[in-house]
C-alpha cells in the first residue's frame, strides 16, 4: 500500500510540475507586441506564436512582397537589374520613408531595389511597382494574387509601400510566409538586407549628387547571425519587424506586429530568436543530388542507371533529442526507356522511432535512351 501511495504521489507531482515548466518557458519570451510568430524557415514550422492571425496594418513590412515580386520578375527575365527606370510624378510624391527621388529621375532596377531593402524607400517601391506592372494599381493586384498563391489568406494589399490605407492589412503569420518565400528562393536579397550603409547617385537635370542609405533594421548591428529582413512603422501600425537570422544551419523568421516603440520591436524579435536558437536544431537527411542506388532499365542502352535524392529533407528537433533519424530507399522494380533525367522512380522515407516523419522523391540522374535495333546486333 505504501509503495502504491508513493508511486501515485510521484505521478501527481510530475503532472503538476509539467505545466509550470511550460509556463516558465513562455515567461522567458513574454513580449509586448500585439502579435508575433517564430517560424523555422526550411520546414515552415511555427515554434512560438501569439495572435498570429490577428489582422493588423503592416506598415513597410509590406515591402517584403514588393521585393519578392521584383526578384521574381528579374528571375523570369521580365526585367533586368541594369534596366533604367524613369521615376513618375506619382512615385516621387510618396511621403514617409523615402530617398527623395525626383520626377523623371533615372535609376536602375538594382539601385531602386537597394533603396527599398536598405532604406525602406516608399518612392523607390512605387517606381518599381509602376515599372513592373505599368501602374501601382496593377502591381497591387499582382501582390494580392501572389499572396493568395502563398495561402496568405488574411492579407489584403492596397499599395506597394505600406503607407496606412483602409483595408491594407495582414497578419504576423502571413508576413512569416512571404518572408520565408523571399529568403529561401532569393537568398541573394541578403546582400542588401545585411548592408548597414550604402549610397546611390541622384541623376537629375541639376546634375549628379550622392545620397546616403542607412539600414532601418538595427537587428543586423545588434544580433549575431542576423540576415534581415524588414522594418515597418506608421501611426496606424505602430512598430513592426520581420527579423531573420541563421546560426549553425538553423534559419529563423521572427515577426512582431504592433510593438509600442521601436526599441521594443527589436527586443521582442531578439527574444524570439534567442528562444529558437536555444531550443531547436535542424537535422538533415540525404542531400539533394547524392546517389542513393541504381535501377534496372528495360530496353535501354544501359542495363542500370544511377538514382539520386531528388530534394533535401530537413527535420526540426528539440535540442537534446538524440533520437536517430533513419531512411529507407524504395525504388521501382525497373523503368522502361526512354526517360528523362529527374523522372521520379521511387521515394526515400524518413523514420524516427519507426514512425514516418517525411519522404522525398528519388529521381533518375541521367536521361535514359531507348536501345535501337542496331545496338542489339
Amino acid at each position: 500500500m505504501y509503495k502504491y501511495i508513493k508511486t501515485l504521489i510521484v505521478i501527481v507531482l510530475s503532472l503538476a510540475l509539467t505545466p509550470l515548466c511550460v509556463y516558465a518557458e513562455e515567461e522567458n519570451v513574454s513580449l509586448s507586441s500585439k502579435s508575433y510568430v517564430l517560424m523555422e524557415a526550411e520546414t515552415g514550422e511555427i515554434l512560438l506564436e501569439n495572435n498570429k492571425d490577428e489582422i493588423l496594418p503592416p506598415a513597410s513590412v509590406t515591402k517584403i512582397m514588393t521585393l519578392l515580386l521584383i526578384y521574381e520578375a528579374c528571375e523570369s527575365g521580365k526585367i533586368h537589374w541594369d534596366d533604367e527606370v524613369s521615376v513618375s510624378s506619382h512615385a516621387a510624391s510618396m511621403g514617409g520613408s523615402q530617398v527623395y527621388l525626383e520626377e523623371n529621375e533615372i535609376q536602375t532596377v538594382k539601385d531602386l531595389t537597394k533603396c527599398i531593402a536598405i532604406a525602406s524607400a516608399n518612392d523607390a517601391s512605387v517606381a518599381m511597382a509602376e515599372y513592373i506592372s505599368g501602374s501601382e494599381e496593377s502591381f497591387v493586384a499582382l501582390m494580392n494574387r501572389r499572396a493568395k498563391e502563398l495561402n496568405m489568406n488574411n492579407t489584403n494589399f492596397v499599395n506597394a509601400c505600406g503607407l496606412d490605407a483602409d483595408g491594407h492589412v495582414t497578419t504576423a503569420n502571413d508576413i512569416a510566409i512571404m518572408s520565408r518565400e523571399l529568403i529561401l528562393n532569393h537568398p541573394e536579397v541578403t546582400e542588401y538586407t545585411t548592408t548597414w550603409m550604402d549610397s546611390i547617385t541622384h541623376k537629375t537635370a541639376r546634375g549628379e549628387k550622392e545620397f546616403g542609405l542607412t539600414n532601418t533594421n538595427k537587428l543586423i548591428k545588434w544580433y549575431n547571425g542576423a540576415t534581415g529582413l524588414k522594418t515597418g512603422s506608421t501611426s496606424g501600425a505602430l512598430y513592426c519587424l520581420s527579423g531573420t537570422a541563421e546560426r549553425d544551419g538553423l534559419n529563423l523568421i521572427a515577426v512582431v506586429m504592433g510593438a509600442p516603440d521601436p526599441k521594443t520591436r527589436f527586443q521582442d524579435v531578439m527574444k524570439l530568436l534567442d528562444y529558437g536558437f536555444a531550443n531547436y536544431e535542424v537535422k538533415r537527411g540525404i542531400e539533394k543530388g547524392n546517389i542513393v542506388g541504381q535501377i534496372c532499365v528495360y530496353k535501354g542502352t544501359d542495363e542500370y542507371t544511377d538514382v539520386l535524392c531528388g530534394e533535401n529533407f530537413r527535420y526540426l528537433a528539440k535540442k537534446g533529442d538524440n533520437s536517430e533519424i533513419e531512411n529507407e530507399v524504395i525504388l521501382d522494380e525497373g523503368v522502361m526507356a526512354p526517360l528523362s533525367a529527374g523522372t521520379k522512380v521511387g521515394e526515400i522515407i524518413y523514420l524516427k522511432d519507426n514512425t514516418e516523419i517525411g519522404r522525398v522523391d528519388a529521381v533518375l540522374k541521367n536521361d535514359v535512351s531507348r536501345m535501337k535495333l542496331s545496338d542489339s546486333i
